[in-house]
């Protein structure tokens, strides 16, 4: 551990939340995790950040270039380094164990920070929807039970909780006043801001609840987080005009090359930033009635910028018997504008609602490119449970993180009030 303010990692997924943070000067203590393949995530990211510091990039760049192994890869990295991760869900029963190897790392320093937000299908509204008992019972509604328990044990000056907006009304509001007053007792005033990603430079549109919480015994001059907004120049395009042209059932997950140098929008927001090795630019297979549909879509945006409504298709290509909904179910991720639709994990299941605005490509987007959406850098590598390309978990852990960028900008402001 270092002198830097540092910060433990509940429902780390594949650390969006924590990358922003690191961005920022923080020092993880440690990710805690139930998904193994985020967890693997997680792994070679930390490897990442131990090597880069210690100035061995290249054996990074290596394993980006598929030269050595996932495992040899981490035999340059010290155990305890890799085993900050923990793979465990937080839970009552195991909740001694993980709390324990977190002292091991935590030594005799205090916690500055925890952050993180329980997976959030409980609360968000597509996930209501979709469950036939509308998540009542789901154990995941008081997952925030267990993050209390950790700011209980470890007493940080400051946390961070990261939700959907779902969580406002989800049973009428009755969560969020039943979090506030539990935060309460551990010792804790909190704040609610409601954020855009696309506020903070991030090319999508992505609106999120952060909970800044406090020790209620200290004068802590909180940043309004939605006054805090970066104006944007740029477009889709900057995003992907750099990337090499594939098809459907194209793509290579281990280096392939730039088509050209980096756009000012990825110089500028550093997802470029310095390893010439591009991963993970692989994109889905698709039929040829779904490929037809995405020329359709394409071309209506082109010509008219319009969006395709389901219903208007030819007979022959409407396969959904839900005709009354989802009527945007097929969607251009569009050149031309500041930013996409939001991407979530469903975009696991299928492409549709991300089609590519290259006709010539005429496929949904690539993992690289769901991760540029999200602000990822391109050279964060999103692993699955075994070695080796694994487009579905990449995916899923994509849709389902905290833009980096957004939370640098969350966790710049909380280092100065950290500071001060």
């Amino acid at each position: 551990m270092n002198k830097n303010m540092n910060f433990i990692d509940l429902f780390a997924g594949a650390g969006g939340l924590s990358e922003g943070f690191i961005q920022a000067g923080f020092e993880p203590i440690a990710h805690v995790e139930i998904e193994k393949s985020a967890c693997n995530t997680l792994k070679t990211r930390t490897a990442y950040h131990y090597l880069k510091s210690n100035k061995k990039d290249d054996v990074y760049l290596s394993y980006l270039k598929g030269e050595i192994t996932r495992d040899e890869l981490y035999k340059n990295v010290p155990n305890e380094i890799l085993e900050s991760v923990i793979n465990l869900p937080i839970e009552d029963e195991n909740n001694d164990e993980i709390q324990s190897k977190i002292d091991n790392y935590l030594g005799k320093n205090k916690v500055d920070l925890i952050i993180g937000g329980p997976p959030c299908q409980a609360y968000s509204l597509v996930g209501r929807s979709r469950s036939k008992t509308k998540m009542v019972g789901d154990p995941r509604n008081y997952l925030f039970v267990q993050y209390a328990a950790y700011l209980e044990k470890y007493q940080p000056k400051m946390f961070v909780f990261e939700n959907v907006l779902g969580l406002k009304s989800a049973k009428q509001g009755y969560y969020l006043a039943e979090m506030e007053k539990l935060f309460n007792e551990k010792g804790y005033l909190i704040k609610l801001f409601t954020l855009n990603a696309k506020d903070f430079g991030v090319l999508q549109n992505r609106r999120r609840i952060i909970i800044l919480g406090w020790q209620k015994n200290k004068e802590v001059d909180i940043p309004n987080l939605e006054e805090i907004k970066t104006e944007s120049k740029f477009i889709i395009e900057d995003l992907f005009k750099d990337l090499p042209i594939i098809k459907a059932g194209e793509g290579a997950d281990k280096f392939l090359k730039y088509k050209t140098e980096a756009t000012e929008y990825l110089k500028s927001h550093t997802l470029r930033n310095g390893i010439e090795v591009l991963t993970q630019h692989v994109a889905r297979p698709h039929r040829e009635q779904d490929k037809e549909i995405y020329r359709i879509a394409v071309q209506k945006w082109e010509k008219k910028q319009e969006r395709l409504n389901y219903n208007d298709l030819p007979e022959q290509l409407k396969t959904h018997q839900n005709r009354t909904s989802f009527f945007d179910r097929f969607k251009v991720v569009a050149a031309d504008l500041s930013y996409s639709q939001t991407v979530v994990a469903h975009i696991s299941k299928d492409g549709h609602y991300y089609i590519h605005p290259d006709i010539k490509q005429n496929r949904s987007i690539s993992v690289r490119e769901a991760a540029r959406l999200q602000s990822f850098p391109d050279d964060y590598y999103f692993e699955g449970e075994r070695e080796g390309a694994n487009r579905t978990a990449a995916f899923k852990q994509i849709g389902n993180a905290v833009p980096p960028l957004m939370a640098k900008r969350i966790a710049e402001e909380l280092f100065k009030v950290l500071k001060s």
